[in-house]
């Protein structure tokens, strides 16, 4: 029987995180001071991350060492697997080879542990005793609190309303490993109370959570701030997920056509094509696709502009692909795909026109999913499906024009606790909503200035 899984021993575990900051063609805009509208210097950042963060926010060196520590904390899942999903591709009766990276194997489920883990370490090592942060559907709160528990650091997750009572077992989970978690906007913080006292009933949205850990790190001596995705420290920690996928495609005896992640804020799609970009830019790599959801459409229908990264404007300005900071998307269960911004590295590629980026309402995400749980035997979760959808569709267009390309998506995080989104789906319950442009131009009305030579 051929093999179709693809499996790497914890030696395999890459020693240094690839940082694409040294093959880009053009520098990403730097970030600007949310008050001043000027470029951030590091002692802007040194209120809420250690200096070490600092350091590799800005670092435009290739290579940056993964510390042992953070390597053996790793290894407790790592090296994720390949899978082909033969099973799928026989469904489809497509010439095409899909495979899937599965990140859905960590203890929180998903891709996010691999730069909790390595945040958590930096902040132990610069003797912070407590962390907050924001989490849209939970995979990035939980992923935070197995970091700090790890640890042995205090963890404060403020989590948007909506996903809080959709998704009440991740909260469990971040509970079981000792954090705090509250639906935001909380009465917890200024910003909180202040959102509440306006609009009571509201859904939340990760600008909000955002803005409230921002603030609760900025008013604690002993606290730092800890963001899951969008900036460059982050996507840089994700990157062990293609540099092991490169070592698995060669025990495969595979080379990549298409590359393929769910976007939201962009950490598990930089994870993956990021170690593929510089042949991409130099004309020889696979096509990279973002999927996304229609509901908040960031790279299909956003602006590239300099944006906050939180709802008030407590967080620095980034030049980035984004909906507006004022914007609150709709409650669709991808809530961790529900951020008006992406990640200017990503932002700047989809610029340049090295990355393509498509939208679908949940429905047909969904119908991926449920397809591909009913073939593979994974639940995947809402985000993840947006990559299954696209994947899929690839599959399709190889059937129309009997191409044998290879397909490899990201599989960001398993759905075990996104039952509820799959019980709306079943019941035919699940709503698409489609985004009038009013409300992305409203919200574009609001953009900051920044002030950059």
């Amino acid at each position: 029987m051929q093999d179709h899984r693809f499996i790497l021993s914890s030696q395999d575990i890459p020693h240094a995180w690839y940082n694409i900051a040294a093959d880009l063609p053009e520098l990403v805009p730097p970030h600007c001071h949310p008050a001043t509208g000027k470029p951030l210097t590091p002692d802007d950042m040194k209120p809420i991350f250690p200096d070490s963060l600092i350091e590799q926010e800005v670092s435009t060196e290739r290579w940056i060492e993964i510390p042992d520590e953070v390597r053996e904390k790793l290894a407790i899942w790592r090296p994720a697997p390949l899978i082909r999903a033969v099973n799928l591709e026989k469904h489809l009766k497509t010439p095409a080879r899909i495979y899937y990276k599965n990140e859905g194997v960590s203890p929180a489920g998903s891709h996010k542990p691999n730069t909790a883990v390595a945040q958590a370490y930096y902040n132990k090592q610069a003797g912070i005793r407590r962390i907050a942060t924001e989490t849209g559907a939970g995979q990035w709160g939980s992923s935070l609190a197995f970091a700090c528990d790890l640890f042995g650091i205090e963890c404060k997750v403020y989590m948007v309303k909506v996903s809080y009572h959709q998704k009440p077992y991740r909260r469990s989970l971040m509970q079981l490993w000792n954090a705090t978690c509250v639906a935001s906007p909380s009465q917890d913080t200024n910003v909180g109370r202040q959102i509440l006292a306006k609009d009571p009933d509201t859904t939340g949205s990760l600008g909000i959570a955002i803005s409230e850990a921002v603030e609760d790190a900025a008013s604690h001596d002993d606290t730092n701030y800890a963001l899951g995705s969008v900036l460059n420290h982050v996507c840089l920690h994700q990157t062990i997920i293609g540099l092991e996928l490169k070592k698995q495609l060669a025990l495969a005896e595979e080379e990549v056509d298409i590359l393929i992640g769910c976007a939201g804020g962009g950490s598990n799609l930089a994870g993956i094509v990021f170690p593929y970009v510089k042949d991409v830019l130099d004309g020889r790599g696979p096509k990279l696709i973002a999927s996304e959801p229609s509901a908040c459409p960031t790279l299909t229908r956003g602006k590239y502009a300099y944006d906050f990264g939180d709802s008030v404007g407590m967080a620095p300005m980034a030049c980035m692909y984004t909906l507006g900071h004022s914007f609150v998307p709709s409650g669709i269960h991808a809530g961790g795909l529900r951020y008006h911004g992406m990640a200017p590295t990503l932002s700047l590629l989809h610029k340049l026109g090295a990355m393509e980026a498509r939208s679908y309402h949940q429905n047909a995400a969904f119908e991926a999913g449920v397809m591909f749980a009913r073939t593979e035997g994974i639940c995947p979760a809402p985000e993840t499906n947006h990559a299954i959808r696209a994947a899929i569709d690839e599959a399709l267009k190889c059937k129309e024009t009997g191409e044998e390309k290879c397909i490899v998506f990201n599989f960001s995080g398993h759905g075990h606790f996104d039952l509820y989104s799959y019980d709306k789906y079943l019941a035919g319950e699940l709503e698409d909503y489609d985004l009038p442009q009013g409300n992305i131009d409203k919200a574009l009305g609001e953009l900051p200035v920044a002030h950059v030579d």
